[in-house]
């Protein structure tokens, strides 16, 4: 989402629901998290899951890595409105290659990238970059439905509001995103079999356990 239009879109909607419930999900699968840490954020758009998991987990900051520009520039301006610009950071990075603050971090995890990306194995490498040994990951996506028809229903139900540019980008993302079987299929060919997946709502799957 390079382009200013898509990017505003994006970050002016409300995710209210699944960003929080995102939320959740992380502290409930991973529920011995250390008191404090730093978190990286693959894909973090214009940063409102980073700023949601700062305030969840007031201990903790956090480096939200993404490469689009035009989503970061509204991201910037939320943190520093939210006043978490002292434990946020919001960091152009193209992954898997580009430059992090940090060579690991004590948790990693990503919401809403998988299915933006031509090849699923950057995701899957980045995951293993960033995350130091014995560390925690946590990753959401979208869940593919079963036909275009239900793609429109889901999109017509969770985003009939919103700018035809945002309904239009969520029908796209929803026919390019992943089963549960295929993600699973990415994570053994990734060397990550061992994690977790299981999908997690009408239009969600989640990834999780420990590198």
């Amino acid at each position: 989402m390079n382009e200013e239009a898509q990017a505003k879109a994006y970050a002016e909607a409300d995710f209210a629901e699944p960003h929080n419930h995102c939320i959740e999900l992380l502290a409930e699968c991973l529920p011995d998290l250390p008191a404090s840490g730093a978190a990286a954020d693959l894909g973090c758009g214009p940063g409102d899951i980073s700023r949601r998991f700062a305030r969840a987990f007031p201990s903790w900051t956090v480096d939200g890595l993404d490469g689009s520009a035009a989503m970061l520039r509204f991201g910037h301006e939320e943190v520093l409105r939210s006043g978490l610009s002292d434990r946020v950071r919001l960091i152009e990075c193209y992954l898997p290659n580009g430059d992090a603050p940090r060579e690991h971090y004590d948790l990693v995890f990503s919401n809403a990238l998988l299915h933006h990306l031509a090849e699923p194995t950057v995701l899957w490498t980045s995951v293993r970059r960033w995350s130091r040994a014995g560390g925690p990951v946590f990753v959401m996506d979208l869940l593919r439905p079963e036909s275009r028809e239900q793609a429109r229903h889901l999109v017509e139900q969770y985003s009939g509001n919103e700018p035809e540019v945002l309904k239009h980008d969520f029908y796209n993302s929803l026919l390019a995103s992943y089963s549960v079987d295929e993600v699973r299929s990415q994570l053994t060919a990734s060397g990550l079999p061992h994690l977790e997946v299981r999908q997690s709502s009408d239009r969600h799957l989640i990834v999780w356990g420990i590198i």
